[in-house]
């Protein structure tokens, strides 16, 4: 019997990525998007080139109506989810006083509530039959003084590394991927330039992707993609916050 996954954001970028590795591997696919006519573009291509069934489910994940309907869908035990990727991203380029409450607030929803809040669903059903898997898709910048998105994602690491350590015991597998600047949509719809990060910065998302799935079959709970990131996070240790934030312009141009 093929196993299904549920992927949020997966229309570009990482998203994409995953949902088009995970069909290479067999899975069936529920794809979470605010966008209905790019999510059934996105399932018709991975229906075509895979032959892996793929559910298109249109949600906005700041709102709770919305995102209540993806938590029932991940709560149907008779239509298990054996693997749910909380990839939907969300930034700001300004700074904190450079955004209105309200935006924050809704990316607070995104990158903080729909995570906590889906992975409670999934662990529910998978923990009840005994199997499944978590990807969060996090950020190097979780290991960076870098406003609330690097508060949020740092609350996404400190979740999913507990978590791992409460449910491997029932058979739950969770990971929180710390990817970096990748040459994906989400830069461009902030209106960040790729400039504003040196060259060597940028990852290639397909090799992200298949990086961390090779992570995640390792059992590894927090995977940082590439050489540079992981000397990034291992000196974000080392230094001064004071001194690393004095780097927040970098990626913000």
């Amino acid at each position: 019997m093929s196993k299904t996954a549920l992927v949020t954001g997966p229309t570009a970028g990482i998203g994409h990525c995953f949902a088009e590795q995970l069909a290479a591997r067999g899975y069936d696919l529920v794809l979470v998007a605010r966008d209905e006519e790019r999510l059934e573009k996105t399932a018709a291509a991975l229906r075509a080139d895979h032959g892996v069934e793929v559910e298109v489910l249109p949600a906005d994940l700041t709102d709770r109506e919305s995102l209540a309907r993806v938590e029932a869908r991940l709560l149907d035990s008779s239509r298990p989810i054996d693997l749910l990727v909380n990839n939907a991203g969300f930034g700001l380029k300004g700074r904190f006083l450079d955004n209105s409450a309200d935006a924050e607030t809704a990316m607070l929803e995104v990158l903080v509530v729909a995570v906590m809040r889906l992975t409670h669903a999934a662990l529910r059903t998978m923990t009840e039959r005994g199997e499944g898997g978590v990807i969060n898709v996090s950020s190097v910048a979780a290991f960076l003084p870098r406003g609330t998105y690097s508060a949020a994602k740092a609350w996404v690491n400190s979740f999913s590394e507990w978590a791992a350590n409460e449910y491997r015991p029932r058979g739950v597998r969770i990971m929180a991927l710390c990817p970096g600047f990748t040459k994906t949509e989400f830069h461009e719809r902030m209106d960040v330039s790729r400039g504003s990060a040196p060259g060597f910065m940028w990852l290639e998302a397909e090799r992200l992707v298949s990086d961390a799935l090779s992570d995640f079959d390792k059992g590894k709970v927090v995977s940082v993609p590439s050489p540079q990131y992981k000397a990034i996070a291992t000196a974000s240790r080392l230094v001064p916050n004071s001194l690393l934030q004095r780097f927040q312009s970098v990626g913000r141009k």
